[in-house]
């Protein structure tokens, strides 16, 4: 099987991706310390990566200087809570980190290059992401032309890089059922911006929001939320 690098978060989102791209091939999965507030995200990467089997998990770490300013990443910016779908689809809201996917994007172009991959795998989508711009169509597709640019693969060697995103006309409970589809088991992940103490998800903001809408539009009840009790 070819290798693959998958961006990982921990969330529901990019373990069902890891999924998806593990049916085709050997995934090399690359997560992101940026100082992010819920940082149980990252204990939740390692037991996604544990459970798929993946080849390698990465840990990268980021200075938390470079991506501040947002909800996520910095003190004293309240994380939003409990807004209706309209506004959750509205504006580009605070928990929006600067260029957070082309940073990620740029990290996993230079593994997949070394690691001889032509192509990468990303859980955004664009029905229900928070208004987040860099989760959008364009940008992945603007991104895929930029990235086979200045690569050595791309220019010598005439390969060509896919930036694969599965999940990006689904909503949250198309993207569960393909997941369950697939034997992920969404007890093992992280969704929530501000999880309690124990990890458990607050159950109001727009991540937590989003996820028990999905759940629930399936009439079933989120493992992680059952887990946290």
């Amino acid at each position: 099987m070819k290798p693959v690098v998958v961006l990982l978060s921990g969330g529901l989102d990019s373990t069902t991706t890891l999924a998806i791209a593990a049916c085709e091939f050997e995934v090399f999965a690359l997560t992101f310390d940026y100082g992010q507030k819920h940082a149980v995200e990252l204990e939740a990467a390692r037991r996604v990566a544990q459970a798929q089997g993946v080849v390698e998990h990465v840990i990268a770490r980021l200075d938390p200087s470079l991506l501040a300013g947002s909800a996520l990443t910095s003190e004293g910016v309240e994380i939003p809570k409990d807004r209706s779908p309209a506004e959750v689809g509205g504006l580009i809201p605070v928990t929006y980190v600067p260029a957070r996917n082309t940073i990620f994007l740029s990290f996993a172009l230079a593994w997949a290059e070394s690691l001889g991959a032509d192509d990468i795998f990303i859980g955004v989508n664009a029905i229900d992401y928070s208004g987040y711009p860099d989760c959008r169509p364009e940008f992945i597709e603007a991104f895929e032309r930029v990235a086979n640019l200045p690569t050595k693969a791309g220019v010598e060697e005439r390969r060509r890089l896919a930036i694969h995103t599965p999940l990006i006309e689904l909503s949250k409970a198309q993207i569960i059922e393909r997941g369950l589809e697939l034997g992920v088991d969404f007890a093992l992940t992280v969704t929530c911006y501000e999880p309690g103490e124990g990890g458990g998800p607050c159950g109001r903001c727009d991540a937590c929001l989003l996820r028990a809408q999905g759940f629930r539009e399936l009439g079933l009840e989120d493992p992680a939320v059952r887990a946290s009790r």
